[in-house]
């Protein structure tokens, strides 16, 4: 597959945008990349332009849980930038030849895009001609037979030659383009409007900050860490009553293997939330994993929040009772 379908690379580190304590990724490349090099999936938040009023299938930018932002900008793959106050300082520094360049280019990629939807709808009208003409000539070679068999007078075999003349011939070459004025104004004036999924260009790229602290990540990141070292892909799990979805592979091909839910060394636990927690698993065919770091502090909210110092051990629970 690899040979067929080259992978898609991405600079490091590339920028994870912040908006309202939102971690975001607007560029696809960069979708693309971490999913295959990083096993971090997210989740697709933004609207398909050409079917807003589904929700189905979404479309970019692609959410990040904390945690995952988190260990992107730990691994150095990744850093965060306010994109507020990014946009803001670009443009403050984006002058009037820029701007109009940008706007240039979009207009030329909105005529390439055009001509292009034109083509191809040429394209499947000639298709859908070429298909009628086929039909044409198989209607009419069974008529000409059924006339053949059947009938006895003269006029009949006129028939038949006038159907093989009209319908057995050549077809004839597609009519050539308009040239009257009116359609050629309207076809150059045609153009798709683009929405660009990134600022940049025009405005500059963002750098990373070394001020910039660490994502305040929840206690359960030792265990989001720790699975994702052991190279699973993990993703919210919501919809499961449970923090993560475990899957032995990525999402499109693996159905999940673990509920799991993160918790401190010394937390005390619900044994009737563990039982139901271990029912659930069982009753959907996945277990339930809980587990946590090891003398790790876990607090939520600070830069050393949910560190992954000392061992992290997990548990899973499964229903045996009959």
């Amino acid at each position: 597959m690899t040979d067929d379908f080259p992978l898609v690379t991405v600079p490091e580190p590339f920028p994870i945008s912040l908006i309202g304590e939102r971690y975001l990724i607007f560029d696809i490349d960069a979708v693309t990349y971490i999913r295959h090099r990083h096993h971090i999936c997210g989740v697709l938040i933004g609207t398909i332009p050409d079917v807003p009023q589904q929700n189905v299938f979404l479309g970019i930018p692609l959410e990040l849980m904390e945690e995952e932002a988190r260990l992107l900008v730990e691994k150095g793959a990744a850093f965060v930038v306010d994109d507020v106050e990014a946009h803001q300082r670009g443009l403050e520094g984006l002058n009037v030849a820029k701007k109009r360049a940008f706007r240039a280019d979009l207009e030329r990629q909105g005529a390439m895009v055009a001509k292009e939807v034109e083509r191809k709808a040429a394209q499947r009208s000639q298709n859908a001609l070429e298909r009628l003409r086929l039909e044409r000539d198989e209607n009419g070679s069974v008529r000409s037979r059924a006339s053949s068999e059947s009938a006895t007078k003269p006029e009949v075999h006129v028939d038949e030659v006038h159907a093989e003349t009209l319908f057995d011939g050549e077809p004839s070459p597609p009519p050539p383009p308009s040239s009257s004025p009116g359609l050629s104004v309207k076809s150059n004036h045609y153009q798709r409007a683009i929405t660009p999924t990134t600022s940049f260009p025009p405005l500059p790229a963002p750098r990373p900050d070394p001020t910039r602290g660490l994502p305040a990540v929840p206690k359960s990141y030792p265990l989001f860490a720790h699975l994702h070292e052991k190279g699973y892909y993990v993703s919210p799990g919501l919809r499961f009553g449970c923090q993560y979805l475990v899957y032995p592979g990525d999402p499109l091909r693996f159905h999940s293997h673990f509920l799991a839910v993160g918790a401190e060394w010394d937390e005390e636990l619900d044994l009737l939330a563990l039982v139901a927690a271990g029912r659930l698993g069982t009753g959907v065919k996945k277990g339930f994993l809980i587990g946590g770091a090891s003398g790790g502090n876990g607090a939520s909210g600070e830069e050393g929040a949910g560190s992954t110092e000392g061992a992290v051990r997990a548990f899973s629970i499964e229903w045996g009772g009959m």
